[in-house]
């Protein structure tokens, strides 16, 4: 039987008493009973340990550190633990945002938040604890080699995780676009999947050099990225790439890009 909202463990960490109450209320009014509510990171952290919850619900500024900062520790701390994260925040700076999204967040949602977004927050966590696998009518998905490209082990990590729900388990992964080649002289892949912004060699110039260089047009090549320049996306565009998604991204819209790319 598949799971549910109501069968979710969620570790709720918000500094105003006023904030969490009000968090609590939607999550209830979701479906979720099992809530805890803690107002600082070390706390999160200590009740990390004792009960690893199934999502992480965090603010962007605790008393302590940041939320990516937290989101770091705790993965470090419960390496064998699958634990989802969503912020919940009024920040709406690039910079500041960035590494949360770097860090493979489910959701970043603003506040004051709409409902249906913290409901398609928790659907998302949901799709990656409970997946249903790819069925794909070209392939075998246990067959399917992939290949992650992305300078961010956290975000690497992530993806792999997400593909890995759905049957992928032949993946491949590089921190940037150098290691990529010699990885694709290496082997052939069946689907690609980048980042944009890389040292050494970014996104862009790789997909040019898939599609120029080595001649392959044919094996997808998806772009998860926070890039907003819609001049540059443009660029990435016209350079070959299969198709471009926003980190952070659902799993269900990854699964819906794939039978795209993948059954087309």
């Amino acid at each position: 039987m598949s799971l549910t909202s109501a069968d979710l463990s969620i570790l709720l960490v918000e500094p105003s008493t006023m904030q969490l109450k009000l968090i609590m209320r939607h999550l209830q009014q979701a479906g979720i009973s099992n809530i805890e509510g803690v107002s600082s990171a070390e706390a999160a952290l200590a009740q990390m340990a004792i009960y690893p919850p199934d999502l992480v619900i965090t603010a962007m500024y605790l008393p302590e550190m940041s939320a990516a900062e937290l989101i770091a520790k705790a993965r470090t701390q419960q390496a064998d633990q699958e634990m989802a994260f969503m912020l919940i925040s009024s920040e709406t700076g690039h910079d500041a945002l960035e590494p949360i999204r770097q860090a493979g967040v489910m959701a970043i949602l603003p506040k004051p938040f709409n409902h249906d977004d913290l409901q398609r927050a928790i659907r998302a966590t949901l799709d990656v604890i409970d997946p249903e696998e790819l069925d794909l009518q070209s392939y075998d998905v246990s067959e399917l080699k992939v290949l992650i490209v992305d300078d961010s082990y956290t975000s690497r990590n992530h993806i792999s995780r997400v593909l890995g729900s759905m049957g992928i388990v032949q993946i491949d992964t590089a921190e940037n676009g150098r290691q990529a080649v010699e990885l694709l002289a290496a082997g052939s892949y069946d689907l690609m999947v980048t980042d944009l912004n890389m040292p050494e060699m970014d996104g862009q110039e790789l997909v040019e050099y898939v599609r120029t260089d080595i001649g392959d047009v044919v094996m997808p090549i998806l772009m998860a990225t926070t890039e907003n320049n819609e001049a540059r996306l443009n660029h990435v565009q016209q350079a070959g790439v299969s198709a471009i998604m926003d980190k952070p991204f659902e799993p269900q819209s990854i699964r819906e890009m794939l039978y795209r790319v993948l059954d087309s």
